[in-house]
């Protein structure tokens, strides 16, 4: 409790310590701002919706996401992603080795074609996408690779290989799809290929994620 000090005159000794007008106007609560909109309290963010004052939640309710960027940015994935799976066909075929790592260039190729479609935008579902696109892109090159084997073997042997395409291209898809967990049979090197591949496609999960909601360390 503050001391109360005496006057030398004691004309002002009962007169309050601290005016009554100032407790008042120190005291006062500033009214909270309410959305002009749902008539919720306004947080820290605020709004101008039609010459209105609203929250975030009208706001964003009123202006969704566009969806032009995701399109854009899966369109230019995709044709890298065919881009890839051609590459690594042709290379293997032509070569008759089996570079695994060409799926850490694949991710990259996925994930830098999707960023430049989006035009920098990114998220979980850029990230999903990129993903799944280099994982198809390097398991199904097995089926152009398995096909030209085939048709290889039957040119070596003079004898030609007729396949009827509306029966086998599902399973040939689905075993496309399969086979990066099929080659575990092969032992270490199925094991090695499986990994090099998930470190592709995290490097695909990496480039595509929403840079602005990434953590800034000084």
């Amino acid at each position: 409790m503050a001391e109360h000090y005496k006057s030398i005159t004691g004309l002002v000794d009962d007169l309050p310590i601290e005016p009554e007008f100032l407790k008042k106007e120190y005291r006062k609560a500033t009214p909270a701002q309410l959305c002009e909109a749902c008539g919720r309290k306004i947080g820290i963010r605020s709004y101008i919706l039609d010459s209105k004052l609203v929250c975030e939640r009208c706001s964003a309710a009123a202006h969704p996401a566009s969806q032009a960027p995701f399109v854009h940015g899966l369109l230019f994935g995709i044709g890298a992603a065919l881009v890839g799976l051609a590459f690594y066909a042709t290379f293997t075929i032509m070569t008759h080795f089996y570079l695994g790592y060409v799926a850490f260039l694949v991710g990259w190729l996925v994930a830098k074609a999707m960023m430049i479609g989006s035009r920098g935008e990114g998220g979980t579902r850029y990230q999903i996408a990129a993903v799944a696109l280099t994982y198809a892109a390097i398991s199904l090159a097995s089926v152009p690779i398995v096909l030209a084997k085939v048709f290889q073997d039957a040119a070596d042997y003079g004898t030609t290989t007729r396949i009827e395409w509306t029966k086998v291209a599902g399973k040939l898809v689905a075993w496309g799809i399969a086979s990066p967990f099929l080659e575990l049979r092969a032992g270490l090197w199925g094991a090695v290929g499986l990994v090099i591949l998930l470190v592709g496609m995290r490097i695909a999960w990496r480039m595509t994620a929403d840079k602005t909601r990434q953590p800034k360390y000084s």
